[in-house]
């Protein structure tokens, strides 16, 4: 048996459940991987809420970093020993141990350890395509990133400025600003109330050609009109709520605006598009040129707790669960 964090239910942190599971046998193309560290990620709290379906009871996490303990038959690309990491469906990553398909995993370089990798595979790969694949930035261009402070954000903001950007980041308190600007966002903005005519003071009219929306439902109308023409908006998250319908004929007023809604899935269901993103990402963490902030740790547990420091927007950088 292992222990794993379930629900039964979908609802509020309180449906999480700290329960005894069989431990899994890899099967053909799969391996059992031993949990090290677990990541805390906002599409958590989506499978939770049922925003996002699954079946019931359900174990959830997409992200972790381990040690490979067994390996089904056909499997070549991990071995038994290997130290690993994924950020990938189905969840099942708030475990203490689980089977996996094996192709989803990436072995770990030497100079990342388990807790960097839990907190940085699905952010940081995020970022990774985000930046280099939806919208490919380019050196003096002007982008902007809203909750610039989260996990995501802090990511983008410094490798957007390693790209030669220049970012402005959208956060909801002063501290949150701060810790921004400290990594590497040029322009901060708290709050939306005065966000377009900021980033027009910011862009001396130009505006820019890229927001990327992680909030959703509260700023995404706001976002187009911080595009110039041509602009891409890529929305890529629902922390404030879902977006709803979007009025085609809207993007054309605007400027002729593009938009996207990306998703880590599609980026990395090829496995040389899932090794290129973790290998990019391993590349500027490791050069010390994106530093991953876990900021806040908690036993996988007590990961009730987590989901509502993350729900209230007390948590900034990664944040990650301990079995």
């Amino acid at each position: 048996m292992t222990k794993a964090i379930r629900i039964h239910a979908h609802g509020g942190p309180e449906v999480m459940r700290w329960e005894d599971v069989p431990t899994p046998d890899p099967g053909p193309g799969e391996a059992l991987v031993r949990h090290a560290a677990v990541g805390l990620n906002y599409i958590d709290v989506y499978f939770r809420t049922g925003l996002y379906k699954t079946a019931l009871p359900a174990t959830l996490g997409m992200e972790a970093a381990g040690t490979v303990e067994a390996i089904g038959p056909g499997v070549t690309v991990v071995a038994v020993g290997d130290r690993v990491a994924y950020a990938t469906a189905p969840i099942g990553a708030y475990s203490v141990a689980r089977v996996i398909a094996a192709d989803r995993l990436v072995k770990l370089p030497d100079n990342i350890d388990f807790r960097t990798a839990a907190a940085m595979m699905l952010q940081g790969i995020t970022a990774q395509y985000l930046l280099r694949r939806t919208y490919k930035v380019q050196p003096g261009e002007t982008i902007l990133v809203h909750a610039a402070a989260g996990g995501v954000g802090l990511i983008m903001c410094q490798w957007a400025k390693h790209l030669g950007a220049t970012v402005i980041g959208v956060v909801s308190t002063p501290a949150k600003a701060e810790l921004a600007r400290a990594h590497g966002a040029d322009h901060v903005v708290v709050g939306y109330a005065d966000l377009v005519a900021e980033v027009k003071r910011f862009t001396s009219g130009a505006m820019v050609p890229v927001v990327y929306d992680s909030v959703g439902k509260d700023t995404f109308m706001l976002g187009l009109d911080c595009l110039a023409p041509l602009g891409m908006m890529v929305s890529y998250g629902n922390a404030s709520g879902p977006v709803g319908a979007v009025e085609v004929g809207l993007l054309g007023a605007k400027g002729s605006l593009f938009l996207t809604r990306p998703g880590l899935a599609t980026y990395t269901a090829k496995r040389a598009d899932l090794e290129r993103g973790a290998s990019d990402l391993f590349e500027v963490v490791g050069k010390g040129v994106v530093k991953i902030r876990v900021n806040q740790t908690f036993p996988l547990q007590d990961a009730a707790q987590a989901h509502e420091a993350l729900e209230a927007r007390r948590t900034t950088g990664s944040t990650i669960l301990l079995p």
